[in-house]
């Protein structure tokens, strides 16, 4: 009785979780200066902000070739990845980040899913039962963020568009998201 209890209070802390999602975020979202196109420069960065106003917030969304991404500053450093989780889509731009074994790390705030800011990694915590006395060390599960490559030009941040030469988990989700889809971020 009390596991369907916990059960049902996770469904629908969930459920809330998604409602709120879907009413609109507060975060901070930066748009083109310009009226329904997206800045570039030569070499197909994309103006995502102003570094000040980026390091003020520590996080942002943007588009990117219509793609939703997240900007994170984190402890002098500038990161992109996709918005959402690759594991079903959690809005990252909503998670904490915690170092992890030395590593700059998202954690989704639905599925409570690891991801390192630097490569796209999905970490988990995994123990060697044949040890003695197992303990618990972080491992990686592989890239599964697609993660976009940001430079910092004249206190302009941009974001390069992604290489869909390869593929990544996430990118189910980010299709998904796209150009105000189904599932996207209320603006």
């Amino acid at each position: 009785m009390l596991d369907l209890i916990i059960l049902s209070v996770h469904f629908f802390t969930c459920f809330l979780i998604s409602v709120l999602i879907w009413w609109g975020s507060k975060d901070m979202v930066l748009h083109s200066p310009s009226k329904g196109t997206v800045e570039t420069e030569p070499d197909d960065l994309v103006l995502v902000g102003k570094e000040d106003d980026i390091k003020k917030s520590q996080r942002i969304t943007a588009k990117v070739n219509g793609r939703e991404v997240v900007v994170f500053y984190h402890e002098g450093r500038f990161y992109a990845l996709d918005s959402r989780c690759y594991h079903e889509g959690g809005p990252l731009h909503l998670g904490e980040i915690e170092d992890i074994d030395g590593q700059a790390c998202i954690i989704c705030p639905w599925h409570k899913y690891t991801i390192t800011l630097e490569t796209g990694e999905g970490l988990y915590q995994g123990i060697n039962p044949l040890e003695p006395s197992p303990t618990p060390r972080w491992q990686s599960k592989g890239v599964k963020q697609r993660i976009h490559k940001v430079t910092v030009k004249n206190k302009n941040v941009y974001v390069s568009p992604p290489d869909m030469s390869v593929s990544f988990d996430s990118d189910y989700f980010a299709e998904k998201y796209k150009n105000g889809g189904e599932l996207a971020m209320k603006k």
